[in-house]
């Protein structure tokens, strides 16, 4: 009967907290199994485990950010080995694809809006591990050009085409594999922001993630209600695929507070999942 969640961020990828903090934060709020999964990085799991505290489970993982046939989706990666030579060489090559769709976002901003980064901002950008619109939205939230920076990315980004710079599907499901990992569906039903798929939406996208290999969903999710995570267990079940959960949290980059499995915020325990980390 242990609170888990399997869905965090730090800084190395759009969290507003160091690792440090995160565990800071994970221990004071009675979580005794959790994961850390920056987006297509893996730079802090080793640091995080090294300050883990007597009776808390760590989990290394991953979330990698995938478009699968016309799926955009994340899928994350639990018990993966940061050192695989795969999953780094897909890592190193996310890095790339980052950088040009940083640099189009830049110049977007410049050529639309008259907004040019500075040199201070620029380097802080390109010295991050993993840069998302979040980073960008900060800066501008700084500059008082937004209130938040949700609302910066919806009127100053979300109109900008970076084209495809996600990863094959297929090809991350087998690199977390290959890494000794388990690849699960990041909120299936849609993320932050993003209006939910229906039952009837989400039963062939569901297909599609089977074939390309997925072994879990993430049932559990801070943005969903009751009625959805028990859809999703539903299905979970019914096509031997493992249960998991998360927050999603980000620190202050997020409203959502860590340990949040649902919108109704009823206690989830780990008896509740049935991932096979040991």
């Amino acid at each position: 009967m242990a609170k888990f969640d399997l869905h965090l961020h730090s800084n190395n990828s759009d969290g507003s907290a160091s690792v440090k903090e995160l565990v800071e934060t994970v221990v004071n709020s009675g979580i005794k199994i959790f994961a850390l999964t920056d987006h297509d990085t893996v730079n802090g799991v080793n640091t995080a485990e090294k300050l883990i505290p007597k009776g808390i489970k760590f989990i290394k993982g991953v979330e990698l950010t995938c478009k699968v046939e016309n799926i955009n989706c994340h899928i994350l990666g639990y018990g993966i080995n940061p050192e695989n030579k795969e999953l780094s060489d897909l890592i190193e090559l996310g890095k790339k694809l980052r950088r040009q769709k940083l640099e189009t976002r830049i110049k977007y901003l410049k050529d639309v809006w008259n907004i040019e980064l500075n040199k201070e901002e620029l380097d802080w950008l390109y010295s991050r591990q993993s840069v998302v619109k979040t980073h960008i939205a900060n800066i501008l939230v700084k500059r008082g050009l937004s209130d938040n920076n949700v609302s910066a990315m919806k009127k100053y980004l979300d109109d900008c085409k970076t084209g495809n710079t996600k990863f094959d599907g297929n090809v991350a499901v087998k690199t977390i594999i290959k890494a000794g990992g388990i690849p699960i569906w990041a909120h299936p039903l849609g993320g932050e922001g993003e209006k939910h798929l229906t039952q009837e939406e989400f039963i062939p996208q569901l297909e599609i993630m089977i074939e390309c290999g997925i072994q879990g969903l993430e049932c559990y999710y801070s943005r969903y209600f009751m009625s959805e995570i028990e859809f999703l267990k539903s299905c979970a079940l019914k096509n031997n695929l493992f249960i998991s959960g998360g927050s999603d949290w980000h620190g202050t980059n997020k409203t959502v507070p860590i340990g949040r499995l649902n919108t109704e915020d009823i206690c989830i325990d780990s008896t509740q999942i049935n991932l096979p980390i040991n």
